[in-house]
């Protein structure tokens, strides 16, 4: 058959068709790939936090375990009786246990040539508790819990010194809150495209891809620079939250 001339020119056209119609789709969709546009959008909201956790710790140093553990019990007594006079009742703080801990301090063992060696020895133990207030949801107890904060140096007249933590703020609702970045962030980016393609006197078509980028909470007014696995700032209590969309369209 291969000596046939008409079948050889059957083969060669049929080749002919088959290779145009296989460049022709590559163009195709190259131009596809080429008459689209990507923009990116922002969502961007303010709130305030209406979460807080607050933590202090106190401690107790005696030559023995039992001493310290009794002297830290009367210490706890002290502390609870100085929140309550700040207006606080005794369900919205919660003590920790008692950690121990052994004490040590330095003596010198030789000296010889200007070089002192020293040694740790055990001086006694030291009790360490702590006490944690939590609002969720309740402004009045958070602003109680704010308003102690600077004041716990008062607690050294009572011969406890109180060491402090810095404050957690959070909120209680971040999925409606991602929700509506999310959004706004999608609307500003069709807006963008929109502007982009009216200017150049195209069309938008159909939407090809669509991403979203890391959720990010900051302190309001940060000069934090986002972070790629995303922020979640505790610190502050007025916060910034915001989020991109991408946004790939076709033209017309």
């Amino acid at each position: 058959m291969t000596n046939n001339p008409i079948a050889k020119y059957i083969v060669l056209g049929l080749s002919i068709i088959i290779t145009a119609f296989v460049l022709g789709k590559g163009l195709k969709n190259r131009n596809a790939a080429e008459d689209s546009i990507a923009v990116v959008g922002l969502g961007t909201k303010d709130f305030t936090s209406d979460e807080i956790t607050w933590s202090g710790t106190y401690s107790a140093k005696a030559a023995d375990a039992k001493e310290a553990y009794t002297i830290i019990n009367a210490d706890r007594e002290k502390v609870k009786a100085f929140f309550i006079s700040k207006g606080f009742v005794a369900s919205e703080f919660v003590f920790g246990g008692v950690d121990f801990s052994k004490a040590y301090r330095k003596i010198e063992v030789s000296r010889e040539d200007n070089v002192v060696k020293t040694e740790d020895i055990q001086d006694g133990y030291v009790a360490t508790q702590s006490i944690t207030f939590t609002s969720k949801k309740n402004p009045a107890l958070m602003q109680k819990i704010e308003m102690v904060m600077n004041q716990t140096a008062e607690l050294v007249n009572s011969g406890i010194e109180f060491n402090a933590a810095g404050a957690q703020y959070t909120y209680s609702d971040l999925p409606s809150l991602k929700h509506n970045l999310i959004e706004k962030a999608t609307q500003d980016a069709r807006e963008r495209a929109e502007k982009i393609v009216k200017t150049a006197h195209g069309d938008l078509s159909k939407l090809k891809e669509a991403s979203m980028g890391v959720f990010q909470i900051t302190g309001k007014n940060s000069v934090e620079e986002d972070s790629y696995g995303g922020n979640n700032d505790t610190y502050n209590k007025e916060k910034t939250a915001r989020i991109t969309v991408r946004l790939t369209y076709e033209l017309d």
